[in-house]
């Protein structure tokens, strides 16, 4: 069973903030001459291009393209909502203006496919030599035991411990999160037994 959808302030501000840009850019748009369904159609590409370079930067992979592509899509939303904040007639927009935005459609639509289809960063060689060392180790681990015996504690080796704190740390440094079990326990390539008594550990 579901929980029950709490409305929470941020979540009430942010719907708030969106909905403003949201605006502002279609006034935008059709002030620069995109009527009917292409005016709501600017915003829609600019949030869209936001929400995939912020998926980039969370996935770890190829930061600065994230990055880059984030920007832009940020600077092309603060500029509507500086330009629709009286600093501009909307009855006489600047040729200039018409340019960037008729020329928007094929800037986001590039960066958009590069973020989709770019290559993923290489994994970092510490990493593989982590899970290289985590394998040596769980091979010199003792077979699995009887059902009768799953029950007692598990002992762990000091130096697998000592790896999968590195692991670990590594993982909040890449994410900001605590890495959970099942993370850990593909990357060290243990039994969930094992596993838990070594996020036990770790806590």
């Amino acid at each position: 069973m579901r929980p029950p959808i709490r409305l929470d302030a941020v979540l009430v501000q942010a719907a708030i903030a969106a909905a403003l840009s949201f605006a502002h850019l279609h006034d935008l748009a059709a002030a620069a001459g995109q009527d009917g369904w292409k005016a709501w159609a600017y915003p829609v590409s600019v949030d869209l291009l936001l929400v995939a370079a912020w998926r980039r930067l969370r996935s770890g992979g190829a930061k600065a393209a994230g990055w880059c592509w984030f920007l832009v899509a940020l600077t092309a939303s603060l500029g509507a909502n500086v330009a629709t904040a009286g600093l501009l007639d909307l009855g006489a927009v600047p040729a200039w203006l018409r340019i960037l935005v008729a020329g928007w459609p094929a800037v986001a639509f590039l960066g958009g496919t590069l973020l989709a289809h770019g290559s993923p960063a290489p994994e970092p060689a510490s990493v593989r030599d982590e899970e290289a060392a985590s394998e040596a180790l769980a091979a010199e681990l003792p077979a699995a035991e009887p059902e009768s015996a799953r029950n007692s504690p598990v002992s762990v080796p000091p130096a697998l411990v000592a790896l999968a704190r590195n692991v670990a740390d590594e993982h909040r440094a890449r994410t900001g999160t605590a890495i959970d079990i099942s993370t850990l326990r593909a990357r060290l390539g243990v039994p969930l037994p094992l596993a838990e008594a070594i996020n036990t550990q770790l806590a």
